[in-house]
């Protein structure tokens, strides 16, 4: 037997939205909390983003140094990947 399908007021998405981002709390707690599916809120939490986004803080000093070093990291990974790949013969099974 199918379930029915629940409507919700806006009122009550915002505050469900609210609880989530004010809070920094997990989708899945304030889920479980209201008694509503994790997917549900979550569509509702990324409508609110969607709509609002917010400004990100610019980084850092000390955060722009660690993602140069990151980011040649991966060149230098992506790179030795690349090589290995090549020596390795690919055959068909």
């Amino acid at each position: 037997m199918a379930r029915q399908r629940r409507n919700f007021s806006p009122e009550y998405k915002d505050e469900a939205v609210k609880m989530v981002i004010e809070g920094s709390r997990p989708i899945a707690q304030v889920a479980r909390e209201l008694g509503i599916v994790e997917g549900t809120l979550g569509d509702w939490v990324n409508a609110y983003r969607r709509e609002n986004p917010a400004e990100e803080a610019p980084l850092s000093i000390s955060e722009r140094a660690r993602l140069r070093e990151l980011e040649k990291e991966v060149r230098e990974l992506r790179m030795r990947n690349e090589f290995l790949g090549k020596g390795v013969p690919r055959t068909r099974e």
